[in-house]
């Protein structure tokens, strides 16, 4: 299975008794939207709700922040997301959030995960079926595996500032990464990390919200200074949408870290230095 898949691709394997469907959707608080009830009022059939606030780890101060492992396969386990089984991803939010629940999955040794382009979006608007309520479905297990997926802490990204091996990529819209507007979060101070580079998320999806493949997802991240062929780091503001550009680069055959506290955490640090403007 491919890492992007259609919705043809996926109307055809409706029913497979190895392949498994998964809501990603997730919104902000500004967003004013509830993705279960969004869920259960029509998804794609066969599909699970996977509910990423409850995919982090809710004893640390910070938002959105990988779940321990056990507490990962455990809720896998219970949506059917287990062992031996292919899955297809969607989401019907802004932020993308299908790739911040294919990242959690790959991280934890997932194998055989995809994205639907266009999401549920794209699925509505060919006028395929959705079923409606809410899904029980059977539990299945799920193995921890090596990782697929690489991280990195506030520690590393602190020593890449002496060593610049990685290059920094920030999801954030520009008004963010330059510390031009206030930050949602209390106690973040606007800006970002030195040396970063900007790179707005929603630059690598074209006007029907699909992604850019080939020669223009590759000019998105070289047009924001971004180096095809050396290491890099993304991060965002908590973590979510820095996803985005880890799957771009995912379909450009290119490897990439997450920063997993991102802002929230470096901006909130006063011990961490700050940049602001477009540099």
């Amino acid at each position: 299975m491919d890492s992007l898949i259609t919705t043809e691709w996926l109307a055809s394997e409706l029913g497979e008794t190895d392949l498994r469907i998964a809501d990603a959707s997730w919104f902000l608080p500004e967003h004013q939207r509830d993705p279960r009830a969004e869920f259960e009022a029509g998804h794609i059939p066969g599909a699970v709700f996977l509910d990423l606030d409850r995919l982090s780890d809710n004893c640390s101060p910070l938002p959105s922040m990988l779940p321990p492992p056990e507490a990962f396969a455990g809720r896998m386990q219970k949506l059917g997301l287990g062992d031996g089984v292919r899955i297809v991803l969607y989401d019907d939010s802004p932020l993308h959030s299908a790739a911040r629940a294919w990242f959690l999955l790959r991280r934890y040794g997932a194998r055989d995960v995809a994205i639907l382009d266009g999401g549920r979006a794209a699925w509505k608007a060919q006028g395929r079926r959705f079923d409606s309520g809410p899904v029980s479905p059977e539990p299945r297990h799920f193995t921890i595996q090596a990782p697929q997926a690489q991280l990195r802490s506030l520690a590393d990204m602190r020593a890449n500032l002496v060593g610049c091996i990685e290059q920094v990529a920030d999801a954030r819209s520009p008004a963010r990464f330059a510390g031009g507007e206030p930050e949602p979060r209390p106690g973040v101070v606007p800006g970002h990390i030195p040396g970063s580079l900007n790179l707005h998320y929603a630059k690598l999806f074209d006007a029907e919200g699909r992604w850019k493949r080939g020669d223009a997802l590759r000019a998105a991240f070289t047009g924001a200074g971004i180096d095809l062929d050396r290491p890099v780091a993304a991060t965002c503001g908590s973590g979510i949408t820095a996803a985005i550009l880890i799957f771009g680069l995912h379909l450009l055959d290119r490897d990439a870290a997450l920063y997993d506290g991102s802002w929230a955490e470096w901006g909130s640090d006063p011990a961490t230095p700050k940049a602001t403007g477009t540099s």
